[in-house]
């Protein structure tokens, strides 16, 4: 490695270390003031600083990653040029492609902690994070109440909730189904149900069994109240979307393979976050090639300019992600097109600004 890539590459890290540090010191300083009331609550210092913070930085840390080293390299490049440091990498025979080696080593390593973070890490933090909100702060996630929830639990058994409360695990008109052969074998309905967290089973009020033969024959049974088990917990009825981020990848391909077979209308959402934890590290390739082609030419409004034009990027990169998995999650466009195509958007953008830039 010459000397020139080791400058670069030392600067580069550098300077994402320092930015890292200082915009996420600026967003716990935000975020105490905001919750400080919260905090009195009940959490003690230790729970605040290890259950919470530590957690807080690892995640959003990670999540705006690929921002940070583009905003930092912007800023690294803008005096790489202003000193007129670029004109003599140039001028020295060193190609503008060559000159992008060490920004793409020291992005590949950012990435690679990155991707690790993201499939196995981050993960096992949120579990502390969320529990943490869930309990703490007042804008924690609720429970609601959903409607005609329809699940198959196993193959050729389904169920039907027309409305389900996630916090109180209960439910009203439920059915259960057996499908054999192609017929109708029973059908459970009830008017009511709830779980009993003490007896670990299901409780069924004013409940109806038809259970059909293979000659046809009907048997109608009634009750007032029936202590049953199901194949299914409360979690798996509605499973939470917040959920889906406190698994680690294996896991959550396993639960994703689960969903499908139950027929959950969410598979899109997991999907949504099944590939983001990919495509926002790897945004950072994107975005330090618009950086360097970006700043490595002189202009009139200098740093201020650079940086001005590479925050209204990040803005509408994190416009356009939003914009592309809210689709996804209607069905209106596929998951994996959905969080991949900002990055193809600005690879576009980036591999424009390389074919002007100044070599």
């Amino acid at each position: 490695m010459k000397i020139v890539d080791r400058y670069i590459l030392f600067k580069f890290l550098g300077n994402f270390v320092v930015a890292l540090l200082l915009i996420l010191s600026i967003a716990v300083v935000f975020d105490v003031s905001e919750k400080l009331g919260d905090f009195r609550t009940g959490a003690t210092m230790y729970e605040i600083v290890v259950h919470y913070y530590v957690n807080f930085i690892a995640f959003y840390g990670n999540m705006f990653s690929a921002m940070i080293v583009f905003i930092s390299t912007i800023w690294f490049t803008s005096r790489l040029t202003a000193n007129t440091e670029v004109v003599a990498i140039l001028t020295s025979g060193v190609s503008f492609r060559r000159m992008l080696w060490p920004f793409f080593l020291g992005a590949t390593v950012v990435v690679t902690v990155s991707l690790f973070l993201n499939h196995f890490i981050i993960p096992k933090t949120n579990v502390n994070r969320i529990k943490f909100e869930h309990t703490y702060v007042g804008n924690g996630y609720q429970e609601t109440y959903s409607k005609n929830i329809h699940r198959q639990i196993s193959p050729g058994h389904y169920t039907y909730f027309e409305t389900y409360n996630q916090d109180r695990q209960s439910g009203y008109h439920f059915t259960y189904e057996v499908i054999e052969d192609n017929r109708l074998a029973s059908k459970l309905a009830s008017d009511f149900i709830r779980f009993d967290t003490l007896k670990n089973n299901w409780i069924l009020d004013n409940w109806t069994l038809r259970i059909i033969d293979l000659n046809g024959t009907e048997t109608l049974t009634k009750g007032r109240r029936m202590d049953t088990t199901f194949n299914f917990s409360p979690k798996e009825i509605v499973p939470r979307l917040y959920t889906t981020s406190m698994m680690n990848t294996p896991r959550l391909l396993e639960f994703i393979d689960a969903e499908r077979i139950r027929g959950s209308e969410n598979i899109n959402a997991y999907l949504v976050e099944l590939h983001r934890r990919t495509s926002w590290p790897m945004s950072t390739y994107v975005l330090i090639l618009i950086a360097v082609a970006l700043c490595t030419k002189k202009n009139r409004g200098g740093l201020g300019l650079n940086m001005a034009v590479g925050l209204l990027l990040c803005a509408i990169y994190v416009f356009m992600m939003q914009v592309s998995t809210t689709f996804a999650a209607k069905d209106s466009l596929s998951p994996l097109l959905a969080v991949w195509l900002p990055n193809f958007i600005f690879l576009a953008i980036g591999i424009y600004l390389y074919r002007i830039a100044p070599k």
